[in-house]
């Protein structure tokens, strides 16, 4: 089941899906976390949490750190080879769409 949050962008509307997955973990992520934290806290199975950090990074709902606390730039295929080493947050946009407010 996918739960649909509107996030408005210079006046228009945009109409962005959010996951069953992608809900769970943002639950989890008002506070800096890492992927192993998500995996035992969420229940998912590993790849399904990976997709949905990867869904959540490409549309802005989560940042990105690194394990010295610097946070990382997204790169797909970087993430894919590192995803258990970063550790996560929600961003404004990450904790609008969640909580079902219009921004």
């Amino acid at each position: 089941m996918e739960r649909q949050k509107i996030c408005r962008f210079g006046g228009g509307k945009i109409i962005r899906k959010m996951s069953d997955q992608e809900f769970a973990a943002l639950d989890e992520l008002y506070f800096i976390q890492t992927f192993d934290y998500l995996l035992f806290t969420t229940g998912m199975h590993e790849t399904e949490l990976k997709e949905a950090l990867a869904n959540m990074l490409e549309k802005g709902w989560i940042r990105l750190f690194q394990p010295d606390d610097s946070e990382a730039d997204y790169n797909r295929k970087q993430f894919l080879e590192n995803y258990r080493n970063y550790r996560y947050i929600a961003s404004k946009a990450g904790l609008m769409a969640h909580n079902g407010r219009e921004g």
